[in-house]
């Protein structure tokens, strides 16, 4: 078998391309299988998965929104919930997006380690992304940048893309719009070893209660702990990514996941800011291992339209 890079005719390389004299390969006795992956598959995932995560909340947060319209007892918070729900089964009715800012593009993909892309993945990603926003009529809010120069990219790309490799030879890709109205408020503290849990707690308390009304609650809490300083973030946007309403397996966390919930909610900061008993819908605990003379902690929060969606391209076998 022979790996070679094909020019094509906009003078790119389709890297990963593989042909075989035969339909197998034997190397030191061994049979080598390859999956094949097209980019134009991942583009198209990546269009439709973007789409329906502005459209549709998934059914978990409806439901976790739902049981705190059944137990709100302040009636302006109360009427909040119930124009959510509203809003929610309006937008996947009519096909349009949930929130007005259709947020940053997030993509998590796991790629299986036998697999093998024909084409620029980076590139796929975002033709889903840019397809999925302009015929979609989504917002576009990607500056290219930050600073000077605030030009509209006027696609919403680049993506945010985040990698990993993983045994077998499909890809699993995820997007979650992240809107920044949520995202401002958000925040890591380098806290010490000695801090401990209460001090975790601390810093998560303080960071729902100096976001008052601003995120658009009632909230989801993503909480990384652990790792270092880049790390801990994106365990921190990953936990928002976990199944809704379920505590962690290890207890003591689980249980901190539990007070930190009772205790956000005792703010009284309340749906929409109107004061009442639900500001936190969710929270959810990642952890790192980390240095033993730091302890940093992340805490990204989300707004109720917590969106995100999930597909799994199946690598196909290109030699048997």
């Amino acid at each position: 078998m022979r790996l070679y890079n094909r020019r094509n005719k906009y003078g790119g390389s389709d890297s990963s391309v593989l042909r075989a004299s035969q339909n197998r390969e034997n190397i030191g006795g061994i049979l080598m299988k390859y999956y094949a992956i097209d980019s134009k598959e991942i583009s198209e995932t990546v269009k439709n998965l973007a789409l329906k995560a502005n459209i549709e909340l998934p059914p978990g947060m409806k439901n976790l929104i739902k049981s705190a319209k059944d137990i709100e007892t302040q009636p302006l918070a109360g009427q909040a919930l119930d124009d959510i729900l509203t809003n929610v089964q309006l937008a996947a009715e009519k096909r349009m997006p949930i929130c007005q800012d259709c947020g940053l593009a997030v993509v998590f993909i796991e790629l299986g380690q036998d697999a093998h892309v024909n084409g620029d993945i980076t590139e796929a990603v975002n033709s889903g992304v840019r397809s999925a926003y302009t015929e979609g009529y989504l917002r576009k809010s990607v500056v290219l940048d930050p600073l000077f120069n605030r030009k509209n990219s006027g696609d919403n790309t680049p993506a945010i893309i985040h990698w990993s490799i993983v045994p077998g030879h499909n890809m699993k890709i995820t997007i979650s719009p992240k809107g920044m109205g949520s995202e401002n408020m958000s925040k890591i503290f380098m806290l010490k070893p000695a801090d401990g849990a209460e001090g975790v707690i601390k810093a998560v308390i303080e960071t729902v209660k100096a976001a008052g009304p601003n995120p658009c609650p009632p909230i989801v809490l993503g909480i990384g702990i652990g790792g270092n300083f880049e790390t801990v973030a994106l365990a921190a946007k990953r936990a928002l990514l976990a199944k809704e309403g379920v505590r962690s397996d290890i207890k003591e966390y689980a249980a901190m996941e539990e007070r930190i919930i009772s205790e956000a909610n005792a703010l009284g900061i309340g749906a929409g800011g109107y004061g009442g008993d639900t500001t936190v819908l969710d929270a959810h605990i990642e952890t790192l291992p980390t240095h033993i003379a730091g302890m940093p902690v992340a805490v990204n929060i989300c707004c109720h339209a917590l969106r995100h969606a999930s597909a799994e391209i199946e690598g196909r076998l290109c030699n048997d």
